[in-house]
């Protein structure tokens, strides 16, 4: 009881993982997405346990600059690209390849000289409106990227599907046929799918593709869980009992009292709070994983502890183990009953949670 919550990172599932997206990739290669602590799961130790990845990508610049401080010499690629000289002399410095999305980063580009060579992967707006060129500027974008006077080692292409994770597919459609128009004639290498699109039932070919949450044993899908394409739960958060009462009916618990026991109830308190990234919106009836059985969250999460109903659960105790997600109780299936998706519990782990490597 050292430690009264931790999250557990099974690296050899991480490894698994890895291996069930290439299969499923075939020819193309694998970008592995580790950027925001590798969704939670520790960033350099991730990159770590999968090194033998094509290549990593992370959202900003600080992401790549530790996994470069950690020793890993692959092909990492920064997808929000950079905003200032100096984020471009350290990115060079580090070998990082750039995500260009916009008419300012060219400008950094031309404004540097001949002074650093890099790899750059033009963005492509398909539909998605967040970040790239619409497909009636890339034109213009990609002339001035060949002009550039330090020309670049390589060019790449790559756009982002906004909703890949809907089984009708015709917005995914609908951006493929904007990418291939915008694109048609070139020969450049492109990166276009996602986990969901790696996974869903549209057929997408491109040479890169970068999963980030079907890496961690996760699914994209609402209606699916990991299991459903053979990928396992890499990270499992583990409590512990702090305390077991005994309720009376009409009694309240919590915060509010939002929740009335209705007959005699034993209560389980556990050690995992919103302030470990347990969120407040678990609703009443979040399953918890308790002697191999699931009982349900009573009343409110609070700063540093839950409460589960264990009445039907024999044997637990001070010091007794559950399990919030993870093995036996996946993060999409409680991810609901916060009426959120799975990405953001894994990434809504606070530094108080220590990571152990398993």
């Amino acid at each position: 009881m050292s430690r009264l919550i931790r999250a557990v990172i099974d690296t050899q599932a991480l490894r698994h993982n890895l291996n069930v997206i290439r299969a499923r990739a075939g020819r193309s290669r694998v970008i592995a997405v580790v950027k925001a602590n590798a969704y939670g799961h520790g960033l350099v130790s991730a990159a770590l346990a999968i090194q033998d990845a094509g290549a990593f990508a992370v959202a900003r610049l600080e992401e790549g600059m530790s996994l470069r401080a950690a020793g890993i010499d692959s092909r990492i690629v920064l997808l929000e690209g950079v905003f200032s000289r100096s984020q471009l002399e350290d990115a060079a410095q580090d070998r990082l390849d750039l995500v260009v999305h916009d008419a300012k980063q060219i400008e950094l580009l031309e404004q540097c000289g001949g002074a650093s060579r890099f790899a750059l992967w033009i963005k492509i707006d398909t539909g998605m409106n967040r970040l790239g060129f619409s497909p009636r500027d890339f034109v213009g974008a990609l002339k001035r990227i060949r002009m550039l006077e330090s020309a670049p080692r390589e060019i790449r292409l790559m756009t982002h599907l906004a909703c890949a994770d809907e089984r009708d597919g015709a917005v995914t459609r609908e951006q493929l046929v904007r990418f291939a128009e915008a694109t048609q004639g070139l020969k450049f290498e492109t990166s276009i799918v996602n986990s969901a699109g790696l996974f869903g039932g549209t057929v997408v070919g491109s040479n890169w593709v970068r999963p980030g949450l079907a890496l961690y044993g996760a699914s994209p899908f609402a209606d699916a869980t990991a299991a459903d394409f053979g990928l396992r739960p890499v990270m499992t958060l583990l409590s512990t009992v702090l305390t077991v009462r005994e309720i009376q009916p009409g009694e309240r618990v919590g915060y509010g009292g939002a929740w009335t026991a209705a007959r005699p109830s034993r209560i389980a308190i556990i050690a995992a709070g919103y302030g470990d990234g347990v969120p407040r919106s678990f609703e009443t009836g979040t399953p918890v994983l308790i002697k191999k059985q699931r009982a349900p969250l009573v009343g409110r999460v609070s700063m540093d502890m839950i409460a589960v109903d264990v009445t039907g659960v024999a044997g637990v105790e001070v010091g007794t183990t559950a399990t919030l997600w993870g093995e036996g109780l996946p993060v999409e299936e409680v991810a609901r009953h916060a009426h959120t998706i799975p990405y953001e519990l894994l990434c809504s782990i606070s530094q108080r949670v220590p990571l152990e490597p398993r």
